[in-house]
């Protein structure tokens, strides 16, 4: 298995992981009853950590179905070569970074770690250009 796909696998584990911190802290705000319920209304503001890690857990969600489709096509299309393993590698170490930054709340350094992700997106996008 390519270092692509690898990264692919374990970007995919990473995001079940920020569901699971996303959605146990939300429950222990808004309670089990609002978690199992039918979650109709709005429900309060997240606050805090649980804020955090479920805007975390969005960000990742809008990223990741672009690195995905990225490198399923460099792999498929052959096209996967040292720089796109590079960019695979840094997207995915920069989401496993930016998630302990953001729920910190450090603000700089989780906007840095994000464009390192991007970067690495990038990198991975480039020789389908």
């Amino acid at each position: 298995m390519s270092i692509e796909l690898k990264m692919l696998v374990w970007a995919m584990v990473l995001g079940l992981v920020q569901i699971g911190l996303a959605a146990t802290l939300t429950t222990q705000q808004r309670g089990l009853g609002w978690n199992a319920g039918p979650r109709d209304g709005v429900p309060p503001p997240l606050t805090g950590v649980a804020g955090r890690l479920d805007r975390a857990s969005k960000n990742f969600l809008e990223t990741f179905p672009f690195f995905a489709v990225a490198v399923l096509l460099v792999t498929l299309l052959q096209k996967n070569d040292g720089q796109t393993a590079l960019g695979a590698q840094i997207y995915f170490w920069a989401r496993v970074a930016y998630v302990p930054v953001y729920a910190a709340g450090i603000p700089y350094l989780r906007t840095v770690i994000w464009a390192a992700g991007l970067v690495g997106l990038l990198m991975v996008l480039k020789p389908l250009w």
